[in-house]
């Protein structure tokens, strides 16, 4: 597997423990966050994924079959913006949360988000392309900090 997507896998992954441990999930999403669904999202990212322009696949043809590989998929594909300009919609979006916390499930986009916009910075092949990601990428990161720290990595 490529080495990036193994360090976006760790980063996904101590994001959201990080997250976890804080207690800065609401009361109610944390019933939702079960070991074992870090562990069966770990072995999806491990087992391999494949992009196209549009769209994500796990290449393990058992996991990329069962219910949660399936919903794991339709999350990250339905889910998660895949444009710079509707990245950046999303992150306006998210600046104006009312909420002083996301929820479960917007954190796990943001989180996404991030990891597939670093991604696609990575395989574009013009500078402007790359450029126009990386920006996203940092919009988002900046979100991430300041859910997890309360204050902002930059200030925009």
């Amino acid at each position: 597997m490529n080495s990036h997507l193994k360090l976006w896998l760790l980063i996904l992954s101590w994001l959201w423990f990080d997250r976890v441990l804080r207690g800065k999930l609401h009361k109610k999403d944390c019933q939702h966050v079960i070991h074992t669904d870090v562990v069966m999202l770990q072995q999806f990212l491990l087992g391999g994924v494949a992009t196209d322009q549009d769209n994500i696949f796990l290449l393990d043809e058992e996991m990329s079959s069962m219910r949660k590989g399936k919903e794991f998929l339709s999350h990250i594909n339905d889910g998660i913006p895949k444009t710079p300009n509707a990245m950046e919609l999303m992150v306006h979006t998210l600046q104006n949360h009312p909420k002083k916390h996301l929820t479960q499930d917007q954190f796990e986009s943001l989180i996404l988000s991030m990891v597939y916009s670093a991604h696609q910075a990575q395989v574009q092949g013009s500078k402007e392309k790359q450029e126009a990601w990386g920006g996203v990428l940092l919009q988002l990161a900046n979100i991430t900090v300041f859910e997890l720290r309360g204050s902002f990595l930059v200030n925009t």
